[in-house]
């Protein structure tokens, strides 16, 4: 059901990546040579200095993002461009009102007004959506695509740190039609092809007390209904079913974006999370330990990474 890529092809990547491309304002000027690194030294006494970090949509730093400070006259009072780890930390010559201009290409620009003091300032994060995520994708068959998404599942170990499995075996559709409300999702995972980096808790992980995977080899997900929740996040309504047993579980997705490959594909990308409890699906399993603690948590955390592929004979 996947689409088959060239063997030594590279998918193009998506605008929102943390390698995303400088965009230059018209009245931008070069970095000066001295500026200080983010974090480091004080403001001058009366100077004013702004720091912050820009993200994309699904929580990625995004570095080279031009931050342009704007007094209300239309001057250029300050720039800066974020770091590799979406910092950015920007002298403003003067007080007042200014607004950022927050721009990176193939990224929806954003305007933030912000009331400059002296001193330093720490600003709340700006997140930047893909020139194309305003949209909704087009309609259509999309096919995941294994190679370039992930199922990932992670449970709490001694209710103290994360342990994380990833399915590599697993293949689904997205339909997307208009009105959005008739769109659907079905993915079908192969239960076996868990992994957790440890060969004797995989093993365990397969076995009756889990998954059960010689008696149940796939687990499946159907949505009944999808909504919009607002730009760009949906609510899906659907079923999961494990050891052949079906429970309603809601995903909360988010729509990144849309580009064409090198190979003249059309690829979104979708990202989306949910919880569910063990019980619900008999497995149980757990080792009670002093002070009422259990060894493994009783919710699991579910998060998805896709990216699919439209179909153009769908």
């Amino acid at each position: 059901m996947t689409a088959g890529l060239p063997p030594a092809a590279r998918p193009a990547r998506l605008p929102t990546e943390r390698t995303a491309m400088t965009h230059s304002l018209p009245g931008d000027r070069a970095e000066p040579a001295d500026r200080p690194a983010p974090g480091t030294g004080e403001p001058a006494a009366g100077a004013a200095e702004l720091q912050g970090t820009v993200t994309s949509v699904d929580g990625w730093p995004l570095a080279g993002v031009t931050v342009t400070a704007v007094a209300g006259t239309g001057v250029q009072v300050g720039w800066a461009v974020t770091d590799d780890v979406g910092a950015y930390r920007l002298a403003v010559s003067g007080t007042g009102r200014v607004t950022l201009v927050v721009a990176a290409a193939g990224l929806e620009p954003r305007a933030v007004p912000v009331a400059v003091r002296a001193g330093r300032a720490a600003l709340a994060p700006v997140t930047l959506v893909s020139s194309a995520a305003g949209d909704l994708p087009p309609a259509g068959r999309w096919v995941i695509d294994p190679a370039h998404s992930v199922v990932r599942a992670t449970a709490r170990h001694l209710g103290l740190s994360r342990v994380e499995g990833r399915f590599a075996d697993f293949d689904g559709v997205i339909e997307i039609r208009y009105p959005l409300e008739q769109s659907a999702v079905e993915v079908s995972i192969a239960t076996a092809s868990i992994g957790t980096g440890n060969a004797d808790r995989d093993r365990h992980l397969r076995s009756a007390d889990f998954l059960d995977v010689e008696r149940f080899p796939h687990m499946t997900y159907r949505s009944t209904a999808v909504a919009a929740a607002s730009d760009g996040h949906w609510r899906i309504d659907g079923v999961l079913t494990i050891r052949d047993i079906s429970r309603p579980v809601p995903l909360d997705m988010t729509y990144v974006g849309s580009e064409a490959d090198p190979w003249g594909a059309t690829r979104s990308a979708f990202v989306a999370t949910a919880q569910l409890a063990r019980r619900d699906y008999e497995m149980s399993w757990n080792l009670g330990l002093p002070g009422g603690l259990s060894l493994v948590g009783p919710t699991l955390r579910i998060d998805l990474d896709v990216q699919a592929v439209l179909d153009p004979q769908g």
